[in-house]
């Protein structure tokens, strides 16, 4: 079994959840986890699911909504 993946940074845990709610959509299980960022999120997807759960954070939200992508 593949272990998870980061695919993204956000600022705080609503907008984690908000990334969530979008992976979920598309079928993509994911979990969230503090960043050592002292204000950050990471969002976790299984790493063979990281490509497509990319394309669908890039498609549904706005680029600078994101602090940074691996």
């Amino acid at each position: 079994m593949s272990g998870m993946v980061q695919v993204a940074t956000v600022g705080d845990v609503a907008e984690a959840e908000e990334m969530q709610e979008i992976l979920r959509n598309v079928g993509i299980d994911s979990s969230i986890e503090q960043s050592p960022e002292e204000d950050a999120v990471n969002v976790l997807v299984p790493e063979a699911e990281r490509e497509t759960a990319q394309d669908a954070i890039e498609a549904l939200t706005e680029p600078d909504e994101l602090i940074s992508e691996p």
